[in-house]
């Protein structure tokens, strides 16, 4: 196999919210922290550890408005991407080095409604007769919109043998 792959997949809660930065040309860039969660049993000790990982996401364009627009601080998202080191000079002249996620797709995991960022608004009750809610759809930013496509109406076609 002469290929490789660099691709990352996490699921974790957001840090803060979106910062944005926007470009000449009406391009943009979204940047938020992301962290995940370890939990395990240390075997000698008997006593629960539980280790945080932060990692730096960014997102264009399309899908950076969208996150701006959406994510809160405190949400839960899967993020896919890949990995991208940048070389970068301090204000001291020190060369420095940064790790992001460069997100490629994304689905929001914490219901409408639930967000951790809302504070102010108390939340209602959930009821157990409330319709279900629609799945949530992956955004892809490497693939174009596409236009919905013409749904046939077949109810009133009777193909029965009898």
């Amino acid at each position: 196999m002469a290929g490789t792959v660099n691709k990352v997949i996490l699921i974790g809660h957001t840090g803060d919210d979106v910062k944005m930065n926007y470009f000449e040309g009406g391009n943009c860039i979204g940047r938020f922290p992301l962290a995940t969660n370890e939990e395990y049993v240390n075997r000698t000790t008997g006593e629960r550890v539980s280790n945080t990982e932060w990692h730096n996401i960014v997102v264009r364009n399309k899908a950076a408005e969208i996150c701006e627009k959406y994510l809160k601080k405190g949400d839960k998202v899967y993020v896919e991407g890949r990995l991208k080191t940048r070389k970068w000079t301090d204000d001291k002249g020190m060369d420095r080095y940064s790790t992001e996620i460069q997100c490629q797709e994304f689905t929001f995991l914490t219901p409408k409604g639930e967000s951790q960022g809302q504070g102010q608004q108390p939340q209602q009750p959930r009821q157990a007769a409330q319709p279900a809610q629609p799945k949530a759809q992956p955004y892809n930013t490497n693939q174009p919109s596409q236009p919905a496509q013409p749904t046939t109406d077949t109810s009133d076609v009777d193909d029965l043998p009898f």
